[in-house]
């Protein structure tokens, strides 16, 4: 007996002939579904569509890398050894494609206003129709910051990133549905989030922000290492100040 199935049909309200047309199979197909038989894979992608399910929850065999503990590799579109071999295009397309969620959390990321000359008229455009932004830089004042600047060898300089990057966000603090931040958490990794996919650049000791390596992650599980990166984003987000608008100060 598939009991997932079976309750989930109940649930919906979906009788095993009108599963039957929305997988287009004989209703006794769909009986030996509901007694254990393991469906075709586009059959299960028809079968959790019609049932507002998804395929790991009536199946989780047919899907082992949602179960948690599995190997997440699959998240794991590309992988460079410093973060300025990623292709611009690559972050031209993240940002374009977004249209739900946009968080970024590090200490300056000043190269990624630099780059991208119209990215707060893109945003703001996003947020129009309805996307968050959320946007952590680090307090250039604050302790992390000299030690950071001290690992990275920086000569003083990451304060000033900092504030040179709060001055370009000054146009999007006026922006209904972006929210800009200060953090003081010592950083062990950037992310930088849009929609269901993520660049994650870790931190190796005495290397600069370019020199890190960086992963590019798309979410397929929700056990895997995508969660734990936009969870992290989400325990130093809840740490941050909230700075206000840029008219008000």
């Amino acid at each position: 007996m598939n009991d997932r199935l079976r309750t989930a049909m109940l649930r919906a309200g979906v009788t095993p002939v009108q599963l039957a047309q929305a997988a287009g199979v004989d209703v006794k197909t769909v009986t030996r579904w509901m007694n254990g038989r393991m469906p075709h894979p586009s059959n299960r992608l028809a079968i959790a569509r019609r049932l507002n399910e998804t395929e790991g929850s009536l199946w989780p065999a047919a899907r082992p890398d949602q179960a948690p503990g599995s190997a997440a590799t699959g998240e794991v579109m590309g992988a460079y050894g410093h973060r300025v071999d990623i292709p611009s295009e690559l972050w031209e397309a993240l940002l374009l494609r977004a249209h739900r969620h946009i968080d970024i959390v590090g200490y300056s990321f000043l190269f990624i206003w630099e780059q991208h000359v119209d990215m707060c008229k893109v945003i703001a455009a996003k947020c129009a129709d309805g996307a968050h932004v959320r946007v952590a830089l680090a307090d250039p004042e604050c302790a992390h910051v000299r030690e950071r600047d001290d690992l990275e060898q920086l000569g003083g300089t990451l304060p000033g990133r900092i504030h040179n990057a709060l001055n370009h966000l000054k146009e999007l603090r006026e922006v209904p549905g972006v929210q800009v931040s200060l953090h003081q958490v010592h950083l062990y990794s950037a992310v930088y989030r849009f929609d269901e996919q993520m660049i994650v650049t870790p931190y190796l000791y005495r290397a600069r922000g370019y020199q890190h390596p960086a992963l590019h992650l798309r979410r397929l599980s929700p056990h895997g290492i995508f969660s734990r990166y936009a969870d992290q984003f989400e325990q130093i987000w809840g740490t941050a100040k909230r700075l206000p608008s840029a008219t008000t100060g």
